[in-house]
């Protein structure tokens, strides 16, 4: 019934709070799936991982911007928001209420996403239980592996990518 991209996505979301890793899951399903809509569901949740990623690292411009423009894509589409088990009415007021929060400087506190599907509920747990997290643990602040995995990470097969594809632009096939 849901993708299991979107099942991962919200169990590290919920439970090892891993938002970098919920960016690259999502941009992966919404290459395969919707890439050229960039008003996609997808990127409104990737958008919304991303910022949460910059108000956990005090980036509070970053995460403004990027919760801005999930805020604009997900009011869109409360239709899906249905279909992906969350409930239209409460996302945009738990959303609107994180944008105060950053905006006002305030530190990142973690938060879930409410979901509605008690079936979509349970697979996110058991997807936590099956990877050694917890679901709706707080998010570890002394854990700079998470916190900083964007410059942690190795970048050698994106910057290969880059290259490949300016090279695609330039006609240097």
């Amino acid at each position: 019934m849901y993708p299991k991209e979107y099942i991962q996505f919200l169990a590290h979301f919920h439970g090892n709070r891993d938002y970098f890793e919920c960016h690259e899951i999502l941009e992966e399903y919404w290459k395969e799936n919707d890439i050229k809509n960039k008003n996609s569901i997808w990127v409104g949740l990737i958008l919304l991982a991303v910022s949460t990623y910059h108000h956990r690292r005090d980036n509070f411009t970053g995460a403004k911007r990027t919760l801005e423009k999930a805020i604009t894509i997900l009011k869109k589409e409360p239709s899906c928001l249905i279909k992906l088990g969350l409930d239209p009415q409460l996302l945009p007021s738990i959303l609107n209420e994180r944008l105060s929060i950053i905006t006002n400087h305030q530190r990142y506190t973690s938060f879930d996403l409410p979901i509605v599907d008690p079936a979509l509920l349970q697979l996110g747990r058991s997807y936590c239980e099956d990877n050694g997290f917890v679901w709706g643990a707080d998010s570890d602040l002394r854990n700079k592996p998470l916190i900083d995995r964007h410059i942690l990470r190795d970048r050698t097969s994106v910057i290969h990518e880059r290259k490949e594809s300016l090279k695609l632009r330039k006609g240097n096939v």
